[in-house]
């Protein structure tokens, strides 16, 4: 009988415990059945939020946006992990450049990339990437990336239509969020929507330049001490081209034909099939033989702040003019140039496809000079054409200064003529005289500029790092200490 009583209350308790688990399994899959209604009207803030505004109208000669990235997680952000998307339409087959004006976190430390989207939608065939360095640093909890002034644009430079734009909004005027910016984390969309509900699960690929944040992989960080363009700017009076160190020459004096210096002379064309996509500086010298019609054109860094390194460009010299005839002394100029007095310093590469100063062209005059009031110089002539596409090199070490094209030497100064001071780098188109009468125009381009501080590069390894640059989504930056 007892034995009965036991088995009868040993059932009892094993009935209770089930009864418990039921009501429990049922309770937590009705927690789970109401987890995405719970989300639905209670959702998770998003870890980022952008933020947007633009002073441009629908038709302009840029799109313009303002951003701003907030973090609204409870943890740091590197930026370096962050990718943003300005979807819009191209007009035609017109292909887009971009450049940085201003940001807080420094140009230097942004990039970015026009990508055609692998299926059109409402409002979006093409849309702008946007990355950060490694050296853009951080976003604590709360914290805010401040204005990234930044400009889309046609390198045809014809204005651009933006009605019906995806991430375009003229109604924006001051800084509001805008969902149709969308916004990456390591390649996981965190803020925003693309067009057509495109890409919400992730990024596409590396994010152009921003240290590969959208695969989840660090690109290699940007050389310290170096300075790069790409030269992807709108016109002269780009205010991004102010902004990265660079001053159009409009002041009077010479060389060549005195004060005849121009910005008319200076455009960013798209670049042609020989060199590495994107734009390219050209600098148009025009005459029609007479002072008052005479134009030269000139660029340079408007801060003597370079000297020894490797000074690098990819330069286009022509034999031939654009239009009119063929004849003039006309200077197609690569060079440095800094101090003054006994300090003075100057570094050239003059080609001269008809000759100058008595002597027959074509040739490359590379000069190293010491003293400009005493004439005390040392130069080296090579004759023979250099018309086309050629990687110059001007390597400075303490004691010797080498220039060299396309890898070979072509001659190298001592000691005595090393610079001893700073100095800027310059391109210049001009004529030395003016021989004959007629209207004509000489062009030319400069595909990139880079240097690197204190040392000496071969042209090949230049030319690969800036194909890493370029590859990177990088057109610009200076990562030389602050003057």
């Amino acid at each position: 009988m007892a034995t009965s009583r036991r088995r009868s209350r040993g059932r009892s308790r094993t009935a209770r415990a089930f009864k418990i688990l039921l009501v429990v399994a049922v309770l937590a899959g009705a927690v789970v059945a109401a987890k995405p209604v719970w989300r639905h009207f209670h959702p998770e803030p998003p870890e980022l939020t952008v933020r947007y505004r633009t002073e441009t109208a629908a038709s302009a000669d840029a799109a313009q946006p303002w951003l701003e990235v907030f973090n609204t997680s409870e943890k740091t952000v590197r930026l370096s992990d962050v990718t943003l998307r300005y979807y819009f339409t191209a007009d035609g087959a017109a292909s887009y450049a971009y450049n940085c004006v201003e940001a807080s976190v420094g140009c230097s430390n942004m990039t970015g990339t026009v990508k055609e989207m692998p299926s059109p939608s409402d409002g979006a065939d093409h849309y702008l990437e946007i990355g950060f360095t490694q050296k853009a640093g951080t976003l604590k909890p709360g914290a805010n990336s401040r204005g990234l002034q930044l400009q889309l644009y046609r390198t045809d430079h014809k204005p651009l239509r933006q009605d019906g734009d995806w991430s375009f909004d003229a109604a924006k005027k001051t800084y509001e969020k805008s969902e149709r910016i969308p916004a990456y984390k390591r390649g996981v969309l965190v803020w925003g929507e693309a067009p057509g509900g495109a890409d919400t699960g992730s990024a596409s690929g590396p994010a152009s330049g921003s240290s590969g944040a959208a695969a989840g992989k660090d690109a290699a960080p940007l050389p310290e001490g170096a300075f790069f363009d790409d030269f992807n700017y709108r016109g002269p009076k780009d205010t991004a081209l102010f902004k990265h160190g660079w001053l159009v020459r409009t002041s009077k004096g010479g060389p060549g034909i005195e004060s005849t210096w121009t910005a008319k002379g200076v455009s960013f064309p798209a670049a042609d099939a020989e060199t590495s996509g994107g734009q390219v500086l050209q600098l148009r010298a025009s005459t029609d033989g007479t002072k008052a019609g005479t134009r030269q054109a000139a660029l340079g860094t408007k801060d003597p702040s370079f000297r020894t390194g490797t000074y690098a460009a990819r330069v286009h010299f022509t034999d031939k003019p654009t239009t009119g005839k063929n004849g003039d002394h006309v200077n197609q100029t690569y060079f440095t140039i800094g101090g003054s007095g006994e300090q003075y310093s100057e570094l050239d590469n003059e080609y001269m496809p008809n000759g100058g100063w008595g002597a027959p062209g074509p040739k490359l005059d590379t000069t190293s000079w010491r003293h400009a009031g005493r004439n005390d110089r040392v130069t080296s002539k090579t004759e023979r054409s250099l018309a086309g596409w050629h990687t110059m090199l001007i390597t400075v070490e303490e004691n010797e200064v080498t220039y060299s094209v396309d890898g070979k030497t072509l001659y190298r100064s001592g000691a005595a003529y090393a610079p001893r001071a700073d100095m800027s780098i310059n391109f210049n188109t001009w004529f030395i005289d003016l021989p004959f009468t007629g209207e004509r125009a000489w062009d030319m381009q400069i595909d990139w500029v880079y240097h690197q501080t204190g040392e000496p590069l071969t042209a090949k390894a230049a030319e690969q790092a800036v194909k890493g640059f370029q590859g990177d989504g990088t057109s610009f930056f200076d990562t030389r200490p602050a003057s």
